[in-house]
């Protein structure tokens, strides 16, 4: 286990704190603040798999396996270039 100095000050700032948030010392309390800090810089994703989604997307796949049309990554490139030429050459009325 690593040691972390704190200046006096700071350090009875983070017992006063621990003790209001209810940790059982300095260190657990620094060591939560920390965990919560990195924690924060994950990009989570998992909001968006929903129940809903999650199934949307396993019938999509049986779907494939079972010989349904699939596209290749190029085919959508182009599908979604022809969509973006298409809107960029409409009024912006009609957007």
């Amino acid at each position: 286990m690593q040691q972390v100095q704190l200046p006096d000050q700071l350090y009875r700032v983070a017992q006063h704190r621990a003790l209001e948030a209810g940790f059982a010392s300095v260190e657990e309390y620094i060591a939560d603040v920390v965990a919560q800090d990195v924690a924060d810089d994950t990009e989570s994703f998992d909001h968006l798999f929903t129940p809903e989604v999650v199934s949307e997307l396993e019938q999509i796949s049986a779907a494939a396996m079972a010989g349904g049309i699939t596209y290749t990554s190029e085919a959508v490139r182009e599908h979604f270039q022809k969509k973006s030429d298409a809107w960029r050459g409409s009024p912006p009325n009609d957007r």
